[in-house]
């Protein structure tokens, strides 16, 4: 975990050098929290172009559940990572890419029980449905 978070925090040193310097270059004289203003902004709205079409073809298919769930799979990465920066800030654990994995698989799980749960219960009503219609069709052909 802490592999993956250091490849992350240089990553995006790196790319902070690369705006700082830009600022610097062409001598704008914004502050790092007006940069951080802009960039998070910037950032913000080219999710939102990417995001808001994907959502508005789920919502147009009827698949609210998955834009629920997309939402509940980004809330849960962003608290995984918390909790495992908060136990190395802490000293109540260690920082292991691995519970992340192990927390999120446990999402999935619950996730993937769910959705056989659903289809069992789908197959139920559409057999269940079936049998309706042969004893409708029975009656019917007796009359």
């Amino acid at each position: 975990m802490s592999k993956y978070l250091h490849m992350l925090v240089a990553w995006v040193a790196r790319l902070h050098d690369h705006i700082m310097t830009f600022n610097d270059r062409f001598e704008y004289s914004f502050t790092d929290k007006e940069l951080h203003f802009i960039v998070i902004g910037a950032l913000g709205l080219g999710l939102i172009l990417l995001i808001y079409p994907l959502f508005k073809w789920l919502a147009s298919k009827g698949r609210v559940l998955a834009i629920t769930w997309i939402y509940v799979l980004t809330v849960l990465v962003v608290l995984t990572f918390a909790i495992e920066i908060g136990q190395h800030v802490t000293g109540t654990g260690t920082m292991e890419f691995g519970d992340v994995v192990a927390g999120l698989g446990g999402f999935f799980a619950v996730t993937a029980a769910i959705i056989v749960l659903r289809l069992l219960l789908l197959a139920a009503r559409g057999a269940a449905g079936l049998a309706r219609g042969r004893a409708k069709r029975g009656r019917q052909a007796r009359a």
